[in-house]
Formats: structure tokens, C-alpha cells, sequence
């Protein structure tokens, strides 16, 4: 009775504090505040997002793959976030080990990232293809541009909505140069070295014009990927026809299509479509994996947070996540200085 009593006089104490801050417990139209206790197992869980009529057993998955795509937590407000391409291959793994799951749906919406995280989720789409033999259609949202496009190459079929931004296909090596800035504050850098290209690629100086040479290589290796990968995925495209397209400029859905970059124009409901279509099956109902506390209503569902955002001491601030202190390799659509 002591401890029922305690409980109860602690959960006094929490209303009137959050009464004091001004807090809605749902009595109103202004909302509500709940509190609920987080499971401790984060698997993800299958939601049902769309629903065909009578009796269905079969799925198709749709996974989001979203925001700037790197090897790193997306950092977010109290926590560190996804890792996107850690998320991204265990949506594919729940999709590959569910039998009733008979097709995929990628609804992308990202300008790129860096080199290794597009590759990576390049292989593991054609990985999965391969070790399950479901197909899987790529839909554009917004934005599907460069490494964005580059893992979508890796799909069945292609199909953009008619306001898509896509293409974008190159590589781009983002550095800064401060020597100039700290000349002016008689600040000087002096590295010691092991060798002379120890340093390459330093903020704190200018780059020589061999240090250049070397960097361009490695984005000219990177861009020959690029385009070897899109000629692997859009077979019906020559490479002098892939190389013409790949000048690194974006391009509407109806440019991409009359390029021959997408397969057609349409929204993510034909994106299910298409899919139930090559898993040659009528009916399937659609499903997310989700974790606990993360339900979404519809397919339609998270809007992701802009990718360029990074929360620094609970302010939001605009920072590139590129401007590190060690050269990057981007297949990005870099429309931020």
C-alpha cells in the first residue's frame, strides 16, 4: 500500500511539472503529451502500409533510402541516429529471409554521398537479387542523384516521379585552402612528414600541381566506375552515350527518360505495381520494417530531415558533413557551398 501510494504521489508530482511547462495532456485541440517506455530490442518489425483487398499473403517490401548516404550515424537531437547503410542492408536482409515477401520497392530520395556508401549498397541490392531472385524496382522521389542514381542501377526497373531531380553522375573531391587566412593572422603550419605526399590534401596549404595530378586520378578512377556501373544497368545506353549524359548535371524526369536514364514516369503507387508485376503476382499487400515507437501511417510516410543538417549544442546548423579534416570522395549532387 506504501509503495502504491509512493507511485502514485510521484505521478502527481510529474503531471504538475509538466503542467508548469505548459504541457497538453490531450484535454484539448492542442494535442497531447505521452509517455512511453522504449523496448530494449530495436529489431525492426513489419508494418502495413498498404493494403490490397480479400485474402492476400503475399508483400512487397518498400524500403526507404533516403539522405545523404555515408558510413557514419545520421547525427540527430538525443541520439545518434540510423546509420543509413547499415539500415538500408538489414530493411534488405528482413525482405530476403521473409518467403511472402515476393518483390522490392527502393523509394530513393538522396543526392549521394560518399564513394564507398553508394558501392556498398550497390552491391548489396545486386547481392540480394541475386541470392533471392525477388526483383526490385527503384522509385524517385525528389531527389535521385548521383550516388543516389549510381545503387539504383542495380535495380530491375527504374521509374521516377514527373518532378524528380536525378543524374548528377560524377565525382566530386570537395577541399578547402585556409593558407591564405592564416597567412593574414601570422599563422604558419609546418608538418613533419615521413613523405611528401603525407600532408596531400591539407587545409593548411596550398596543393601543389602534382599533388593535383595524383587526387585527379583517383577521381578520374571513381568516375570510370560511375559509368561502368550505369552502363551494367541501363544496358540499352552505349558508353559514348553514358559519357555524354555524364557531365555531372542533373536532369528532370522527362530529360532522364528521353536519355534513357529511367525506364518511365510515375508515382509509387505504380512503383508497387511494376513490382507486383514482375513477381508475377495480383495482389500483395505492402509493408515497411519499422523499429518499436517508429509507426508511420502510410507509404507516403517520413519526410527525411534535411541532409545537410547537423544539430551542434541543440542548435541547427547548416554544416556540409564533407567538411572534414581529411579529403572526401563524393558521388554528390553538391548544390551547397
Amino acid at each position: 500500500m506504501k509503495a502504491f501510494n509512493k507511485i502514485k504521489l510521484m505521478t502527481l508530482r510529474l503531471t504538475l511539472m509538466l503542467a508548469l511547462l505548459g504541457l497538453d495532456f490531450g484535454c484539448g485541440p492542442s494535442g497531447g503529451f505521452k509517455i512511453t517506455p522504449i523496448p530494449a530490442d530495436q529489431t525492426l518489425r513489419e508494418q502495413v502500409v498498404l493494403r490490397d483487398p480479400g485474402w492476400v499473403s503475399d508483400r512487397i517490401a518498400l524500403i526507404e533510402i533516403s539522405g545523404i548516404l555515408m558510413n557514419a550515424y545520421e547525427p540527430r537531437l538525443f541520439s545518434e541516429g540510423e546509420h543509413p547503410v547499415s539500415l538500408a542492408v538489414e530493411n534488405l536482409a528482413a525482405a530476403a529471409s521473409d518467403s511472402r515477401v515476393k518483390a522490392v520497392v527502393l523509394r530513393i530520395n538522396s543526392p549521394g554521398g560518399t564513394v564507398t556508401a553508394s558501392d556498398t549498397l550497390y552491391e548489396e541490392i545486386s547481392a540480394f537479387k541475386k541470392k533471392t531472385g525477388k526483383p526490385v524496382v527503384a522509385y524517385f522521389q525528389d531527389v535521385a542523384a548521383s550516388g543516389g542514381y549510381y545503387l539504383a542501377c542495380a535495380a530491375d526497373e527504374i521509374i521516377a516521379q514527373r518532378t524528380t531531380v536525378t543524374g548528377s553522375i560524377g565525382v566530386i573531391m570537395q577541399m578547402i585552402d585556409v593558407s591564405n587566412t592564416m597567412a593574414k593572422l601570422g599563422i604558419s603550419a609546418d608538418a613533419i612528414k615521413s613523405g611528401p605526399y603525407k600532408d596531400t590534401g591539407s587545409p593548411l596549404r596550398e596543393m601543389r600541381p602534382d599533388e593535383r595530378k595524383i587526387f585527379q586520378g583517383l577521381v578520374d578512377n571513381f568516375f570510370g566506375q560511375f559509368v561502368d556501373v550505369v552502363c551494367a544497368g541501363r544496358p540499352k545506353l552505349a558508353r559514348e552515350k553514358v559519357l555524354t549524359l555524364a557531365d555531372g548535371r542533373v536532369y528532370i524526369a522527362e530529360q532522364a527518360l528521353e536519355a534513357g536514364l529511367i525506364d518511365r514516369i510515375g508515382t509509387l503507387h505504380d512503383a508497387i505495381e511494376a513490382a507486383k508485376s514482375r513477381a508475377n503476382i495480383k495482389a500483395a499487400h505492402t509493408v515497411r520494417y519499422i523499429r518499436p515507437l517508429g509507426w508511420k501511417p502510410n507509404i507516403y510516410a517520413q519526410t527525411p530531415a534535411h541532409p545537410g543538417a547537423w544539430t551542434i549544442n541543440l542548435i541547427n546548423v547548416q554544416v556540409p558533413f564533407y567538411w572534414t579534416k581529411r579529403p572526401v570522395f563524393l558521388y554528390i549532387w553538391q548544390s551547397e557551398g
